[in-house]
């Protein structure tokens, strides 16, 4: 719904990691899992803030007087490509609350996104995207964005970690 907000996209600081986890929360519930979500404020310090930081943050910030202050993030940190020899901007998580979409906020992220992706050399931006949301995939393959199909996303949580690295 489009309502002609006012904001900048910023890179976030450590004094911002309660907006962070509100933002990444919501995103947890809109992705139909709330129950997944177990991040703490010492996790999100720890590792974007910390002597081994291995991720970013963008925060689209409202800069109108309307509510609320903090209207979308872009989490995201580098990966290497063997094939290209260049890095990847790999893009973890970016979220705009559903009442806020339509105001160009999400195209700003990625807008930013890519200019940092360039910045640092990488041939690649990639993201994954779940199968049945639509709005989202529709939104990336406007961007130009190719759905890569053929391959398949694989995961080891924690148990598996374990037992993998014992066997």
């Amino acid at each position: 719904m489009r309502q002609n907000i006012l904001f900048k996209i910023r890179e976030a600081n450590e004094t911002d990691i309660p907006i962070i986890m509100d933002l990444a929360k919501k995103l947890a519930i809109y992705e139909r899992s709330p129950e997944s979500f177990g991040a703490t404020a010492e996790n999100f310090s720890k590792w974007g803030w910390g002597p081994n930081q291995i991720f970013k943050v963008l925060l689209a910030e409202n800069i109108g007087d309307q509510d609320p202050k903090f209207i979308g993030f872009a989490l995201y940190y580098f990966t290497f490509s063997t094939w290209t020899g260049n890095p990847t901007l790999w893009l973890e998580d970016v979220f705009v609350p559903e009442e806020l979409r339509g105001n160009g906020i999400g195209s700003a992220l990625l807008n930013e996104l890519a200019k940092i992706a360039l910045d640092k050399g990488c041939s690649r931006m990639e993201w994954t995207v779940l199968d049945w949301n639509e709005p989202s995939r529709q939104f990336y393959f406007n961007l130009g964005a190719k759905a890569m199909e053929e391959w398949t996303t694989f995961r080891l949580t924690s148990v598996e970690l374990e037992r993998l690295a014992k066997s």
